[in-house]
């Protein structure tokens, strides 16, 4: 039997961990100066994603502060399945950094390439075009058990619809920006998941 104190601690310290690493790599990418015009992601994506987020991210430190903060959502889940929660926590986490440290200073938390980007094939971007919205995805299943909450949860499904909403937005700006290079990569990659085809030369 897991104590609750168990969940609010492995959720305290993945934000501990996300958030501080999540800042940094995106502190990186202003040595550009440049300003992204986020205006092309569209009215409805404009006004959903960041405040989803945001109420996702409150609810999660209630949690964390204290669960009977959030009983008014909370799910009858047994304990072995909210255990797995913290394993979608682990590898969401690792996940999430490779990502990053991948992307580098191509980082965006918009739809627009920056004016130096470079086409990114490497690390998991080598088997997935948006791995971090498959990363999001497998740490949105993971707070949903941890804090047993269908809040947690219906927040976090907002999120994964908006995104997919963005994702053809984003990649006819990628079509754009790369041209034939990005066509061929499509190809041979998944869109979120792992399309297990060979790669062309």
């Amino acid at each position: 039997m897991i104590d609750e104190g168990v969940f609010r601690l492995c959720l305290a310290a993945q934000l501990a961990i996300c958030l501080p690493a999540e800042a940094y790599f995106r502190l990186r990418t202003h040595v550009w100066g440049e300003r992204l015009d986020r205006r092309q992601e569209g009215l409805l994506i404009l006004a959903t994603l960041r405040p989803l987020l945001a109420a996702r991210l409150a609810a999660i430190l209630a949690f964390i502060a204290n669960p009977l903060w959030m009983s008014w959502s909370s799910l009858p889940l047994p304990t072995w399945l909210r255990g797995l929660g913290i394993a979608c926590g682990v590898v969401s986490s690792v996940l999430m950094i490779w990502i990053f440290s991948s992307l580098g200073r191509n980082l965006t938390d918009t739809v627009v390439a920056r004016r130096h980007a470079k086409l990114v094939t490497a690390g998991p971007y080598r088997w997935v075009r948006h791995p971090l919205y498959l990363s999001f995805a497998v740490v949105a299943v993971g707070d949903t058990l941890m804090t047993a909450s269908w809040f947690v949860g219906l927040t976090g499904a907002g999120v994964l619809a908006v995104l997919a909403l963005r994702t053809p937005i984003e990649e006819r700006n990628l079509i754009e920006r790369f041209g034939d290079e990005y066509r061929a990569y499509s190809e041979s990659t998944g869109k979120y998941w792992p399309a297990w085809r060979p790669r062309k030369a």
